[in-house]
C-alpha cells in the first residue's frame, strides 16, 4: 500500500543538499544571454522618447528589446488583453519599458542605467478609495443573492454596519521569477520557467513570437515556492527570454533579483468590505448585505475570478437566509493583483469573521458560541444556489474543543488578564469551510502520459507542478498504488507541455484531485493491456479478476500462483502490446451560472478549525503565538506528512498576511517594502513551541482520488483565529467595538488598545 503512508517529499534529500536543480541551476547553454529591465519612475506617465544608443555602448550589450522587436502580438494579458509587454502609456511605478540584453548580467545593468526615457507624468490612482470615487473599475460589478435581503434587514431586532479592510501580500517564494529560453535553427523554441501553468505559458510566448504553439515547448522542472505568484505572472518573463533568443539567436534568460521581483510582480488583493448585518436578540443570522472592493491594479489578470471567490467565501461556515453580495475591482496604478493561496477565499473569510465578533460583542455573547449555533448543517443552501452535503463543521468543532480543552484555556486567559496589566492574553476558534473546484469550469480537467520501459520501470508524466508542495511524491503513491509497485520503480518526469497538452494551471488546491485521477486513469489503461498478457502466462481466461500488488500479479483465487511484473512487461513487449497510455480526467457535475450568481461550483468542501493563544505586550504592541491546535479534513489523506506539513506550512503564511506583512506604497506609488529589511514575514521564532496539527479521522470524501481532499489552501484560513485572538486580547482593556487593522501590526495593536482605554477603565493589579 502506498496510499495513505507519510511518505517523503520526493526532492527533500536534494532540497537539503542543495542538488535540486531549478531553472537557474542548469548548465548554462553556450552562449546564454541575460536580460535586464529598465524599470519606469512613474506611476502613470505618457512614454514621450526611449534614448537606447547609450546602453548599445556598454561593452557586452548586444540590443535593447522594444516593441518595435515584437512580431506577435505585444501582450501577455492571460484572459484580458490588457498587458502591454512594452508599454506606451506607464501603469505602475517600476513597471518594465524596455530589456538590455548582454554577454553577463553587470553589462546587462549597466547598460539599463544608460538608457534615458522621457516622461509626461499623470495623475495616478493609488487607493480603493480614489478608485470608488473616480469610478475606476476593471469590468462591471459581480452579484450574488438569495432571498429578500432588504426585507430582512427592516425586520430584523438588530441591525450593524460598517466596514473591514484587509491588506495585500507578497507571495515572497524563495526563488524569483526565472524563465530561459533556448532557439533551435528550425524556428522553435524550449523555454524552461518557473511557472505554475506551462500551457498558458506556452500560449503567450507563442503570442509574443507570432509563431503557434506547437513551435513553443515549455518544461516546468520545479519552483522554489508559487503560492499563486507564479500563474499568470512567469508569462511576461518568459516571453520576454525568447523574443530575445528569438532575436538573437541565441539562448537568454530573464532572473529577477529580489526587489525588482517585489516591485514588478502582482500581489494578494487588497479588500474593503462594506456591510449591513441583521440578526435576532439570541444572535442568529438573517440577512447580510455586503459590497466587496479589492484593488486589481492596473490590468485584470485574474482579478475578476478573485472577487468571484471571496464572494463566495463571504459566508464562510455560517448559514445566512438572505444574503446579497456584491464584487467590485478597483483599477488602480499598481502592480497588477494576482492568484494567490486561498484566491480571494481568506479576503472574505476575514470580512465575515470580523462580523462575526462584532456581533458577539454588541450582544454579549462569546464569539465561539455565536459561531457554532450559526454553523451550515446538511441540506443547507448557500447564498449562490449550492445545497450543501457531508457538512463537517460540527465534526470537526466539537473534536477541537474537547482536545484544547477550550473552555478551561478560556477561562485560565481571562483570570490571567484580570490579574496583569502589561501583559495581556487572547484566545480564539475560528472555522473554515473552503470549496475545491476551478469555479471556471472548464479548467476542471488534467491529462497524464505513463510509459512502461521493457525492464519494468516507469516515467509518469502529468500536468501539475511541483512547487516545493508535494504534488509529485503523492502522484507517484497514485501511480505506485494503482500498479501495485513500490515507489523506487517510478520517476517522475519534470512538466512539459510537449508531454501532457492544453493542461490547466497548479492552482484552486486542485493539483491531487485532477492529476491523480489522471494518472490514476492512466495507469489502469496499462493495467488491463498487462492484465491480459498476465493471464496467459498463468493459464487463466479471466484477466479482470487479476490483482496488482507488491510487484506480482496473480489472481485471488489462487494467489499463489504469481508472475513478477517486470517479466509480464517483458512478455508483453514481445507481444507487440503498446506499453505507454495517456490518462484523462474532468470534475463531474459542476457548473456555475456567471450572470444568474448562481450554480454548483464546488465539487466538494474542505473544513478545518483552529485554536489559537497569544499573548500582547501593551507597552510596545510585540506580542507571541503561545500555542496553536488545530483539526482539519484532508478526507482519507494520500499522505499525511504532506499534508500536515500543508497545513502548518499555510497557517503560518496566513499568520504573516493578518499581523505582520505590510505592504506600503508611498505617495508617488512607489512600493517601498521591496526587501526582506523592509518587509517582515514570519521566521522560526514567531513559530509556538506547542503547535499540534491532526487530521480528521474516518472521514474519506467519495468520488475524490482514493478519498483524499485537497489540502493547498484551505489551512491558509485557520490563521484568522490569531487575529481573533489578538482582538480577544486588546479587548480585555474595556467593553464596545474594537477595530483592529489588517496586517495586525504592533503599531496597530497599541492603537487599538488605546481605543479601547478610552471607552473603559483598565482593570488589573
Amino acid at each position: 500500500m502506498s496510499i495513505g503512508k507519510s511518505k517523503p517529499h520526493d526532492s527533500a534529500r536534494h532540497h537539503v543538499t542543495g542538488t535540486a536543480t531549478y531553472t537557474d541551476d542548469q548548465r548554462a547553454p553556450d552562449g546564454l544571454l541575460v536580460c535586464w529591465p529598465v524599470l519606469s519612475s512613474h506611476a502613470h506617465a505618457n512614454i514621450l522618447k526611449i534614448n537606447v544608443q547609450e546602453a548599445l555602448t556598454v561593452k557586452g550589450v548586444l540590443r535593447v528589446l522594444t516593441a518595435d522587436d515584437v512580431l506577435g502580438e505585444n501582450n501577455t494579458g492571460p484572459i484580458v488583453h490588457d498587458e502591454e509587454l512594452f508599454p506606451r502609456v506607464v501603469q505602475y511605478w517600476g513597471q518594465p519599458i524596455v530589456w538590455v540584453v548582454a554577454e553577463t548580467a553587470d553589462a546587462a545593468r549597466q547598460g539599463a542605467a544608460k538608457v534615458s526615457v522621457d516622461y509626461d507624468p499623470l495623475e495616478p490612482i493609488l487607493t480603493m478609495p480614489q478608485a470608488i470615487d473616480q469610478n475606476s473599475f476593471h469590468g462591471d460589478a459581480q452579484r450574488m443573492h438569495k432571498g429578500d435581503t432588504a426585507a430582512a434587514l427592516n425586520k430584523s431586532a438588530h441591525v450593524l454596519e460598517g466596514e473591514v479592510e484587509v491588506g495585500g501580500q507578497d507571495h515572497f517564494y524563495l526563488e524569483t521569477h526565472t524563465s530561459w529560453a533556448i532557439p533551435d535553427t528550425e524556428g522553435n523554441m524550449q523555454v524552461y520557467s518557473s511557472t505554475q501553468h506551462p500551457t498558458e505559458t506556452q500560449i503567450v510566448v507563442a503570442r509574443v513570437l507570432g509563431v503557434a504553439s506547437h513551435r513553443v515547448v515549455v518544461t516546468s522542472l520545479r519552483m522554489g515556492g508559487g503560492f499563486g505568484g507564479k500563474e499568470t505572472q512567469a508569462n511576461p518573463f518568459a516571453a520576454i527570454a525568447a523574443l530575445a533568443a528569438q532575436k538573437t539567436g541565441r539562448p537568454a534568460k530573464v532572473r529577477l533579483k529580489r526587489h525588482q521581483d517585489m516591485q514588478i510582480s502582482g500581489k494578494r488583493h487588497p479588500m474593503l468590505g462594506k456591510y449591513r448585518v441583521g440578526f435576532s436578540k439570541t444572535g442568529k443570522l438573517e440577512a447580510l448585505d455586503l459590497d466587496i472592493y479589492s484593488d486589481g491594479g492596473y490590468s485584470t489578470d485574474l482579478s475578476q475570478a478573485v472577487m468571484q471567490r471571496a464572494m463566495f467565501h463571504s459566508d464562510n461556515s455560517y448559514f445566512i437566509p438572505h444574503m446579497d453580495v456584491r464584487g467590485h475591482v478597483c483599477k488602480t496604478h499598481k502592480t497588477s493583483q494576482t492568484a494567490f493561496r486561498g484566491f480571494g477565499g481568506p479576503q472574505g473569510m476575514v470580512i465575515i469573521e470580523d462580523i462575526m465578533a462584532r456581533v458577539a460583542g454588541y450582544l454579549g455573547i462569546e464569539p465561539e458560541v455565536l459561531r457554532e449555533q450559526n454553523f451550515y448543517k446538511d441540506g443547507d443552501e448557500t447564498h449562490y444556489g449550492q445545497q450543501l452535503q457531508d457538512v463537517r463543521l460540527a465534526r470537526v468543532w466539537s473534536e477541537l474543543k474537547e482536545s484544547s480543552g477550550f473552555e478551561t484555556q478560556k477561562a485560565a486567559i481571562n483570570t490571567f488578564n484580570q490579574r496583569n496589566q502589561l501583559l495581556k492574553r487572547g484566545i480564539a476558534l475560528t472555522p473554515v469551510k473552503f470549496g475545491i473546484s476551478f469555479t471556471t469550469t472548464f479548467l476542471n480537467q488534467a491529462g497524464a502520459f505513463v510509459l512502461i520501459y521493457a525492464d519494468g520501470s516507469i516515467q509518469v508524466n502529468h500536468g501539475g507542478t511541483e512547487m516545493g508542495q508535494g504534488l509529485h511524491i503523492k502522484m507517484l503513491q497514485v501511480a505506485a498504488q494503482t500498479l501495485g509497485l513500490p515507489l523506487d520503480r517510478f520517476r517522475m518526469m519534470p512538466t512539459a507541455t510537449d508531454k501532457v497538452p492544453n493542461t490547466s494551471a497548479t492552482a484552486a488546491s486542485s493539483g491531487s484531485d485532477l492529476n491523480g485521477q489522471a494518472v490514476k486513469n492512466a495507469c489502469e489503461t496499462l493495467k488491463l493491456r498487462l492484465a491480459t498478457v498476465a493471464a496467459g502466462m498463468l493459464g487463466l481466461n479471466a484477466p479482470e479478476d487479476l490483482s496488482f500488488d507488491d510487484g506480482f500479479i496473480y489472481s485471488s483465487q489462487h494467489p499463489k500462483d504469481r508472475v513478477a511484473f517486470e517479466a509480464v512487461v517483458a512478455q508483453a513487449y514481445l507481444e507487440q502490446v503498446s506499453l505507454s497510455a495517456t490518462g484523462f480526467y474532468r470534475t463531474p457535475n459542476i457548473y456555475f451560472d456567471k450572470l444568474k450568481g448562481s450554480g454548483k461550483p464546488f465539487y466538494y468542501f474542505a473544513y478545518g478549525a483552529a485554536v489559537s493563544e497569544v499573548e500582547v505586550d501593551t507597552f510596545t504592541g510585540q506580542w507571541k503565538l503561545r500555542q496553536v491546535e488545530i483539526v482539519h479534513d484532508a478526507g482519507q489523506s494520500l499522505n499525511p506528512l504532506i499534508d500536515k506539513g500543508q497545513i502548518e506550512g499555510g497557517f503560518v503564511q496566513g499568520m504573516g498576511w493578518l499581523t505582520m506583512e505590510e505592504l506600503v506604497w508611498d505617495e508617488t506609488g512607489q512600493l517601498k517594502t521591496f526587501a526582506p529589511s523592509t518587509y517582515k514575514i514570519p521566521t522560526i521564532a514567531e513559530i509556538p513551541e506547542a503547535f499540534s496539527t491532526r487530521l480528521l479521522e474516518r472521514a474519506p470524501q467519495e468520488g475524490v482520488i482514493y478519498g483524499s481532499k485537497a489540502v493547498g489552501e484551505p489551512p491558509f484560513m485557520l490563521a484568522i483565529s490569531v487575529r481573533e485572538a489578538l482582538k480577544h486580547a486588546v479587548a480585555s482593556f474595556g467593553t464596545g467595538d474594537l477595530e483592529l487593522a489588517a496586517p495586525s501590526t504592533p503599531e496597530a495593536i497599541l492603537d487599538a488598545i488605546d481605543k479601547v482605554r478610552q471607552t473603559t477603565t483598565v482593570t488589573g493589579d
